[in-house]
């Protein structure tokens, strides 16, 4: 299936490991053109390196005040993206039900604020070009309980966002959309570790969470993404696509007024 996306540019956040990485991988395989944004600059130099200096990397701090701003001024001069995958977020290793407010506001940065700062700047440009794919990678933690307040409270808010301004946009050819991963072993990550220092917690988690009975692997989310962003996804419209081995175990309802 041709997914009709070579030589449309893709910006993807925090793209330097894991599951950016692979959504990366993804969509050059199929002739986009990358742009990875990412704290560490030999992982965006391995990246171009392995699949081609056609590709571009920028290093930065999206945490930090104005960096999305400072961002969207460097990919005017390279040249506005298509695409958009919003990658960065997380926990943040804050676990503490009763944290401070401080906690609070750093989650929401880095899980929903700078997403929708990118976003404020760089839709405008796929609505006046009339074609454009717009993801973010949310969490089954955004439905459930599945995680710490602080991150399933940002994830929901960033899994209502997309369902909201996907709507709004969508008669212009922009499809807006979320993915919500469900456990997925990445090299490095939180289960790759808990693999090797916690195997019985692993094996238990697996047996008794996990209706699938394994884990995810990057390349089940990478390519559903990439879809996403191909000209196969034009009816999605603000859609929150759930990829989680039967991790969650709630049920979604619609009421229609």
């Amino acid at each position: 299936m041709d997914l009709g996306i070579s030589g449309k540019k893709a910006l993807i956040t925090g793209g330097g490991r894991g599951l950016g990485l692979n959504i990366a991988e993804c969509l050059a395989a199929e002739g986009a053109k990358i742009t990875l944004v990412a704290r560490t600059q030999a992982d965006l130099d391995r990246f171009r390196a392995t699949h081609g200096e056609q590709h571009d990397g920028i290093r930065l701090d999206l945490m930090e005040e104005g960096a999305p701003g400072k961002l969207v001024d460097m990919l005017r001069e390279r040249g506005l993206p298509d695409i958009i995958i919003h990658n960065v977020g997380g926990t943040l290793d804050i676990t503490d039900p009763l944290c401070g407010v401080d906690a609070w506001r750093a989650s929401y940065r880095f899980n929903l604020e700078i997403a929708v700062e990118l976003n404020h700047l760089l839709i405008p440009h796929l609505i006046e070009q009339r074609w454009g794919r717009v993801v973010h990678i949310s969490s089954i933690a955004s439905l459930e309980n599945q995680g710490p307040p602080t991150y399933c409270a940002m994830k929901a808010a960033l899994t209502a966002y997309t369902r909201s301004v996907g709507r709004y946009v969508s008669p212009h050819n922009v499809a807006v959309s979320a993915v919500l991963p469900g456990a997925v072993l990445t090299a490095g990550g939180y289960w790759d570790k808990a693999c090797s220092e916690r195997p019985e917690h692993v094996e238990r988690y697996l047996k008794e969470r996990m209706a699938i009975q394994r884990f995810g692997t990057p390349d089940e989310i990478g390519k559903l993404t990439t879809f996403l962003c191909s000209e196969h996804a034009a009816f999605v419209a603000g859609t929150a696509f759930t990829v989680d081995g039967g991790q969650g175990r709630g049920f979604l309802y619609n009421y229609e007024s």
